[in-house]
């Protein structure tokens, strides 16, 4: 829903802006034109009423209304792409501002810079005369903010989409190594360049390793997921008694601790795949199973580190190369609500 109306609403927007330059400008410029052939003297405050046609400021009214729509059911239904919407916004404003200055702008400014228009602008003061100006050789609303944010949205869409996006961790799937509330980086271009939205690879540079942890998009839903890398395609990996073995290789498992230390109910091991070391959290008395499984080509196993805490892999299967998102590899802020202070005691490398 919220999608779609996003594509309503920039659409709309697009529609709205070329109506109102291609047919409200001519007719504005032609009612300034009877107005300087009858000799008549407007106050300048009136010049917005005559001059523009009574459509074109009911239709901004409607645009303003699809808008509103939009926003409010981003916060109702809490749905929708941020991607899509970053890709969307961008391309909006970038054609309505290309538009606007290579090909309305000038026909504003000559009509601005006629003898006629001139002469008559020269009997209102100089705050009038500006005012009169704007309306008549200003853009419309929607291509002022399109010139104004485009800048911006194109800068925000290359650096999320190619080089680095922020990320907040939801759940608790990947304590102790990422808490609720941490923020991370996730490095885009790792694992090969990708278009945003439909995540094809476009240039390949690099392949997702065993211990790295990854965000993708599981095969069964289109949100983000955050789980470490355990099984690479053609892998076999099986789990027995809370131990992985990998390719037939049992994975390096030290215990570090049994917490809570009066009534303990988890074990706190730290694990070895291949170079990478990293904690994982083991509950005492629970048991989610064993399992063997064979990595399909182009597909990923992954784990959560809260190894008895984690809906992963083991429930919804194993990740296509093309759900890929990124490299987790930083924390710089944790926020666990709202009703706290932002601390950076956990900024670091996520390993």
């Amino acid at each position: 829903m919220v999608n779609t109306l996003l594509i309503v609403m920039v659409f709309s927007s697009l529609l709205v802006w070329l109506l109102q330059e291609v047919l409200a400008r001519p007719k504005m410029q032609k009612n300034l034109d009877e107005c300087i052939q009858s000799d008549r003297n407007l106050p300048a405050d009136d010049f917005q009423q005559t001059l523009t046609p009574d459509w074109s400021e009911w239709l901004f009214k409607g645009l303003l209304a699809i808008w509103g729509l939009w926003l409010a059911a981003i916060f109702l239904v809490k749905d929708g792409d941020f991607a899509l919407v970053l890709v969307m916004l961008t391309l909006l404003s970038g054609l309505v501002a290309g538009l606007d200055h290579f090909i309305f702008a000038a026909g504003r400014a000559a009509y601005i810079n006629t003898a006629a228009v001139k002469q008559f602008l020269d009997k209102y003061v100089a705050d009038q005369r500006q005012l009169v100006t704007d309306l008549i050789g200003k853009e419309f609303v929607v291509a002022e903010y399109a010139k104004s944010f485009f800048p911006v949205l194109f800068a925000v869409l290359i650096l999320r989409s190619f080089i680095v996006e922020p990320f907040q961790i939801p759940s608790a799937s990947m304590v102790p190594t990422l808490e609720v509330g941490d923020y991370i980086l996730v490095n885009k271009f790792n694992y090969g360049i990708r278009l945003p939205v439909v995540g094809t690879k476009i240039y390949p540079l690099g392949e997702p390793k065993r211990g790295d942890v990854m965000v993708f998009f599981p095969p069964h839903k289109d949100i983000y997921y955050i789980k470490r890398v355990i099984g690479l395609p053609g892998d076999q990996v099986s789990y027995k008694n809370k131990t992985l073995t990998v390719n037939g290789v049992v994975v390096e498992q030290t215990l570090l601790a049994e917490l809570p230390a009066l009534n303990p109910q988890y074990q706190l091991v730290e694990e070895q795949v291949a170079d990478v070391k990293y904690l994982t959290r083991n509950y005492m008395h629970v048991n989610r199973g064993d399992f063997s499984v064979t990595i399909k080509p182009g597909h990923y196993f992954m784990m959560g580190d809260n190894r008895d805490n984690s809906a992963d892999s083991r429930v919804w299967g194993q990740v296509p190369e093309d759900r890929i998102v990124g490299q987790a590899f930083a924390i710089w802020m944790h926020w666990a609500s709202l009703s706290e202070l932002p601390s950076f005691s956990r900024v670091g490398t996520i390993h």
